[in-house]
């Protein structure tokens, strides 16, 4: 579906549908980040961001049934051929999957994945991480790095699920928050004054509760501007977590593959094959 021309706004819409249609729903707003943009990127109602020949499009996608959790990625370049840039980041995937098993500590795996991106002149996003992975709990708590860090002494166990995401980059290996945010998350209660705000509060709470919303989920329940106004609102009161977009700092291109895995005790299961 990735094609010259296609708006992204279409795209993100489609895989969203899907993923219901297949019986599941998103864990998380369909990421489709676009060349420097590592992350974050979901188009809103009204994008007229539209698909270019020669783009790196990452494609981000989380499904969740009764609040368990896959979570994956691929970078596909628009009307391109697969090329080293997108090799880097998958082959440090497979490289990072192939160690995972119990007693491995995750400085390991962040090896692996460095390895394969450096060797073929890239650089990895130290930055970003893969992620612990709970229960309506998209993030929890454990990070595993796109390079060796010998202080990264978790040990991985058995029945642990993890998301490892390398990014690859032709840029300085780091990414930097940009406007606007297009993503959040319900992270706790908290006492607000403005009626739509509370209205939106428990909107989000009953429908996504823990794990991150689109903007664009919430565009047309109230107007335009009232819905920016109570957004800001609900975060600066702490309620909600914002998620802006990540840029790569020197606006390298950048490229993402992503898988999630359970830890067994001498393999691992991939779920998102």
């Amino acid at each position: 579906m990735a094609k010259p021309g296609v708006p992204l706004l279409e795209l993100a819409e489609k895989i969203e549908g899907m993923i219901v249609e297949l019986g599941g729903k998103p864990a998380f707003p369909v990421n489709l980040s676009l060349n420097e943009v590592a992350a974050h990127y979901t188009p809103y109602k009204g994008d007229g961001t539209t698909l270019k020949e020669g783009d790196y499009l990452k494609i981000d996608i989380g499904v969740h049934i009764d609040g368990y959790i896959a979570d994956t990625a691929v970078t596909v370049k628009v009307g391109g051929e697969f090329d080293e840039l997108m090799e880097a980041a998958k082959e440090a995937l497979e490289s990072a999957i192939s160690v995972a098993r119990a007693g491995v500590e995750i400085k390991e795996l962040g090896r692996a994945i460095e390895n394969e991106i450096r060797k073929r002149g890239f650089n990895p996003i130290v930055n970003l991480t893969g992620h612990k992975i709970e229960r309506y709990k998209l993030h929890a708590g454990i990070s595993i790095p796109n390079i060796y860090r010998p202080h990264d002494n978790y040990v991985l166990k058995e029945g642990d699920v993890f998301a490892i995401e390398p990014f690859a980059t032709t840029g300085a290996g780091q990414v930097i928050e940009v406007p606007p945010t297009l993503i959040y998350m319900y992270v706790r209660d908290a006492p607000v004054r403005m009626a739509q705000a509370r209205f939106l509060l428990a909107k989000i709470k009953r429908e996504y509760k823990t794990l991150p919303f689109a903007y664009r989920w919430l565009q047309g329940e109230m107007p335009e501007g009232q819905l920016k106004l109570a957004l800001r609102s609900l975060e600066k009161a702490g309620a909600l977590y914002g998620y802006p977009i990540l840029k790569e700092i020197r606006n390298g291109m950048v490229t993402q593959f992503e898988h999630t895995i359970i830890v067994e005790k001498d393999s691992i299961v991939v779920t998102t094959d």
